[in-house]
């Protein structure tokens, strides 16, 4: 039954589902995520923390970058099965919509940047 509750805790924040949305479209890193959804660090971080902590995503290293993604592979059978059945779900809900449009404008190499210049300033 943990697991089970680990999950449904999970999905139950709609940051947390909006994070699982996202990474349906493809694998993105703290910054890329926190841009997206405009949202703090600490709070991206939190939401990573417990989304791999109930199966549903996992992480990567690729030389400086975390790369978060949807953990297809996952030990949790709760969590596979409800990856499955987020995949059709909120299609329809305009808070979804609106941040999968801004994915694709959404690049880390483009933040580190303007993090750079504003820093420079």
């Amino acid at each position: 039954m943990k697991h089970l509750i680990k999950v449904m805790k999970a999905l139950s924040d709609p940051g947390r589902l909006k994070i699982l949305k996202a990474l349906e479209k493809r694998n993105l890193c703290v910054c890329e995520l926190q841009e997206v959804m405009g949202l703090a660090q600490s709070t991206v971080s939190k939401h990573l923390k417990i989304l791999e902590e109930a199966g549903l995503v996992h992480w990567e290293k690729e030389g400086p970058w975390v790369n978060y993604a949807l953990d297809k592979e996952t030990d949790n059978p709760y969590a596979a099965e409800m990856l499955a059945k987020v995949k059709n779900w909120l299609e329809d809900d305009a808070a979804v919509s609106e941040m999968q449009l801004l994915l694709p404008e959404i690049h880390r190499d483009r933040i580190r940047k303007s993090v750079s210049d504003r820093a420079a300033s």
